[in-house]
């Protein structure tokens, strides 16, 4: 057994995933393997399993495929290249410290990347997914494949940090990425915080994301100077029939252009960096609705993305969570 002082210790930084390509192939391989994930989609399996493959996907990935080209960048997709850059900036922070990105799904998984990790020496892994909230959906399909993965290395330990939506960094970091928009754009009539929806019953059974969403939102007016009252919390990216948290994000932008709200300014705490959630359906469809129903402009706050800022408060996260 290694002598305790020369192990190696890695920061591993855990995203969601994406297709390896804008096309309808990549993304049938990558939503084939995110959506049978019993932590997104908890349907029974037999029934869930031909009602994907034979119906679900054949409909959706050409459609999905497009959107994710509309924002597709020159080294993948957003997600990808800005979580990259992430990791990069994390990386010169901590020298001392192996920094690595692994994806929950698709290409770069967490398999793969812990492995590689495992022969160059690492023995203790700080594990932060990129997921500000934790939810049964995100945080816990991460640790599920921690679990599973950590009988293979079994001298190796593994630290998870749960979540970090109130963590003074990070809500800082947020706060004054809406203070310096303001500052550059002036306050539109609306402030919307946008976070992905869950399915309500999740919230029903004990998931804390709604909880952590609010919780996260108050801290967050509050460093920027706000009242809570100056905003409005909503879902986006509702699927299936189910239902889900309330209020929904499209609706609420609906509603408000009806009503003769002109402007309006969304952020979305929820994402890391930005995604195909942010541009795509935020800054493009939704915007479009927006001015469909009545409005003028919407305005949309990039993610924190790899801002100095955005580094700097994950670095201190990740420190404070090192044994």
């Amino acid at each position: 057994m290694e002598p305790a002082k020369s192990v190696k210790n890695a920061l591993l930084l855990v995203n969601l995933g994406t297709p390896d390509q804008a096309d309808a192939e990549s993304v049938r391989r990558y939503l084939a393997e995110f959506l049978m994930d019993p932590r997104v989609v908890a349907i029974p399996r037999f029934i869930w399993s031909p009602l994907l493959n034979r119906v679900i996907l054949p409909k959706r990935c050409a459609p999905v495929a497009e959107k994710y080209a509309s924002i597709w960048m020159d080294g993948g997709s957003p997600l990808k290249v800005l979580s990259e850059a992430l990791t990069a900036k994390i990386a010169q922070r901590l020298s001392d410290t192996r920094v690595a990105l692994a994806m929950r799904y698709g290409s770069n998984n967490m398999d793969t990347t812990i492995a590689r990790l495992y022969d160059e020496g690492v023995r203790a892994f700080t594990v932060l997914p990129l997921y500000p909230q934790y939810s049964t959906t995100t945080t816990a399909s991460v640790e599920d494949r921690i679990h599973a993965l950590a009988p293979r290395f079994a001298d190796a330990q593994f630290k998870i940090i749960a979540d970090y939506h109130d963590h003074p960094a990070w809500v800082q970091a947020v706060a004054d990425q809406l203070r310096a928009h303001h500052r550059a754009h002036g306050r539109a009539d609306k402030l919307m915080f946008s976070f992905h929806g869950i399915p309500a019953a999740l919230v029903r059974k004990g998931d804390p994301y709604a909880t952590h969403c609010e919780a996260g939102t108050r801290k967050i007016a509050r460093a920027a100077g706000l009242q809570r009252d100056d905003i409005t919390l909503t879902y986006q990216s509702r699927f299936g029939r189910a239902k889900w948290l309330e209020p929904f994000t499209v609706t609420t932008l609906e509603e408000w252009g009806r009503a003769g709200v002109k402007t309006v300014d969304v952020i979305c705490p929820g994402f890391a960096v930005d995604c195909l959630e942010t541009l795509e359906e935020i800054a493009d469809t939704n915007a479009e609705i927006f001015k469909q129903a009545g409005g003028e402009r919407l305005n949309y706050i990039p993610c924190l993305n790899d801002s100095d800022a955005h580094a700097d408060a994950l670095v201190q996260i990740a420190r404070e969570a090192q044994p």
